[in-house]
């Protein structure tokens, strides 16, 4: 008997309020990936990939529909309930790594984990050995402007390997990077993915990464079609 999906995304729908009046942005999309599984979402600008993904870590609700965790409806669970899953199981990476610039590259990736209560002792050990798996042993001691776009952007990655989660989201992951630092940082991601068995799932215009990925859904007028075609995004 085959291993229940990690995600199941059931006619998920979100609209938006704004001045001229509702805007649809997803429509009713349904989607399932398997644990350890990554799959890259691709589509024109504008047409709901970062809005799936935050749903999909709960950093927003959606208008209808459901997004199952393991079989449960996370939508369904209380506030505290939903923090849980997002600082927990739900690590996240997004197009401008959000460090924090006062902190060196060894602090930064220390944060949720010091935030979730681990010994400072414990807090450092699991960050070094992140850092170093990343490829910045040498750069741990850095503030965030002492580093190049490629190492913040590792950093980040690190950061959201903290706490161990199950599912890592990452929103144009190399959208502000040259293509040579663009492929470095797939790379890691593919690498992580397969070393960790970490069940990845990539928003992006680069069809480079998403090729190198086991899945590709592209986004149209808010619903999800599998398998797209290689043209190039705009």
């Amino acid at each position: 008997m085959s291993e229940a999906p990690l995600i199941e995304v059931r006619d998920l729908a979100k609209t938006y309020s704004r001045p001229a009046g509702q805007v649809e942005v997803l429509k009713g999309v349904n989607l399932t990936i398997q644990t350890g599984a990554s799959l890259a979402l691709v589509g024109a600008s504008g047409v709901g990939k970062s809005t799936l993904l935050h749903l999909l870590g709960a950093l927003d609700r959606p208008s209808g529909g459901e997004v199952r965790f393991r079989g449960a409806d996370i939508f369904r669970w209380d506030d505290d309930q939903l923090a849980r899953f997002r600082n927990r199981s739900v690590g996240f990476v997004f197009q401008f790594h959000h460090l924090l610039p006062e902190f060196d590259a060894l602090e930064n990736v220390m944060m949720p984990l010091l935030v979730a209560g681990l010994k400072n002792s414990r807090a450092r050990e699991r960050a070094e050995g992140l850092l170093e798996q990343v490829g910045l042993k040498e750069r741990m001691d850095h503030r965030a402007g002492e580093l190049s776009g490629g190492e913040q952007q590792r950093v980040a990655v690190a950061r959201a390997l903290a706490m161990e989660p199950e599912l890592l989201l990452a929103d144009e992951p190399t959208g502000n990077l040259d293509a040579h630092t663009g492929r470095l940082i797939s790379e890691l991601i593919l690498e992580l993915n397969s070393k960790l068995g970490l069940t990845t799932v990539v928003a992006t215009h680069n069809l480079e990464l998403a090729a190198t990925l086991d899945r590709m859904v592209r986004l149209v007028e808010g619903r999800a079609l599998a398998e797209p075609a290689g043209e190039e995004l705009t």
